[in-house]
């Protein structure tokens, strides 16, 4: 058994009810605990967040390399037009990372209050028909 267990990614922002809604919103979430400078979500998945009041919190830069990556998140989704749509609708933008192609196809976004974070396409399962 490890003897650590993964617990909750936590976000620095200035205004952590705003930056909680975005991602339960975008997560299809709900809010499990709520004090005056924290809020954290969980998923139907149990994934955990949490964003953290932190009013003099500067956004990360990336791609650029002034204060870049700070922390990153990668989400998946099997339709990534649909869930791009979704993203800008809660107010995120899609972030221009250069990157070469990988395996699967991915996209870059960062949050309203500028974290980064990956959607990437779920391979599918299922064998190729024909």
């Amino acid at each position: 058994m490890a003897p650590v267990k993964a617990g909750v990614v936590v976000l620095d922002c200035a205004e952590p009810e705003k930056l909680a809604e975005f991602y339960k919103q975008l997560l299809g979430a709900e809010e499990t605990d709520v004090a005056a400078n924290r809020v954290e979500i969980r998923g139907a998945d149990g994934f955990r967040m949490a964003f953290r009041r932190d009013v003099n919190a500067t956004p990360p830069s990336w791609p650029r390399p002034e204060n870049s990556l700070q922390v990153h998140l990668d989400f998946v989704a099997e339709d990534l037009d649909e869930a791009e749509r979704r993203v800008v609708g809660l107010g995120g933008r899609p972030v221009e990372a250069g990157d070469p192609a990988g395996v699967y196809e991915e996209r870059g976004f960062a949050d309203p209050a500028g974290h980064s974070f990956t959607l990437r396409r779920v391979p599918p399962t299922a064998p190729k028909q024909g």
